[in-house]
């Protein structure tokens, strides 16, 4: 049973979401962000007893702050990773650090 923290995203020309920035929870500390397909994100997340939520920078405060639970969901366009489906900007991840900028 592991649980994950999701910071960022990379993406597409078609602006897709391609791979996840995943960080390991551990009892006391979470490791640094690895670079995640969305394959391997979405059978990691299918793994029983596997969790994740997403992980934000808060400004205000100067520190990351956990988010929403995060689920796989099977759209039209096959399996993909989303928080709460609330019509909110955060269903799809696309709301977290874009990584394309700053690691290939």
């Amino acid at each position: 049973m592991a649980k994950f923290r999701i910071s960022g995203v990379w993406k597409d020309s078609n602006d897709v979401i391609t791979h996840y920035a995943f960080h390991t929870e551990g009892d006391s500390s979470t490791t640094r962000a690895e670079k995640v397909s969305k394959a391997l994100a979405i059978q990691l997340l299918e793994t029983r007893g596997n969790s994740a939520t997403t992980w934000m920078w808060n400004y205000s405060r100067a520190q990351w702050a956990t988010g929403e639970n995060v689920t796989v969901v099977n759209g039209a366009s096959g399996k993909y990773l989303r928080t709460d489906p609330d019509n909110r900007l955060t269903d799809n991840l696309a709301h977290l650090i874009d990584f394309d900028w700053i690691a290939p």
